[in-house]
């Protein structure tokens, strides 16, 4: 079996892994990092998105392989020991969340974002999450916590 090596949340891992081992599965089964969800293994709901490289990417689509090298980010990689990233303390403080399944990729996803636009409009912030889907919430608080959140990291 090959062996995969990379930077996870600023700290370098690697680990024998089959040529068909995704990064979500590598993330979560290799080095227990199961902040990372796995939703529907289509590409389709963005509960698996990570940070590749200081991109978004579904972590489900892509192999293991794929970030040999590579700088990845999740969501347990935010926050500053107990400090909230201020996207996360703006999720919760705005109720952008119930189940809180998807919440990780949707966190991942705002952050991405916010380092396009600084300043996004709920117009833009839910164009952005067109790819990550929440079953519980209809998204209205998700757009406020988003903004709230993009508007704390710029003071």
């Amino acid at each position: 079996m090959p062996t995969v090596s990379m930077t996870v949340n600023g700290k370098a891992v690697s680990a024998e892994v089959e040529a068909r081992t995704l990064l979500v599965q590598f993330l979560r089964d290799k080095l227990s990092l199961t902040g990372t969800h796995v939703g529907c293994d289509t590409s389709q709901c963005g509960a698996c998105v990570v940070h590749v490289d200081g991109k978004s990417v579904k972590s489900c689509t892509m192999l293991a392989a794929q970030a040999e090298g590579a700088k990845v980010a999740t969501i347990e990689g935010l926050a500053n020991g107990t400090e909230m990233h201020p996207m996360q303390a703006a999720f919760k403080e705005h109720h952008g969340l119930q189940c809180g399944f998807c919440t990780p990729g949707m966190v991942m996803s705002a952050l991405d974002l916010v380092k396009h636009n600084p300043s996004p409009s709920e117009h833009d912030v839910r164009e952005w999450l067109e790819g990550n889907i929440c079953r519980c919430t209809g998204y209205h608080n998700i757009v406020k916590a988003i903004t709230a959140g993009a508007a704390a990291m710029r003071r």
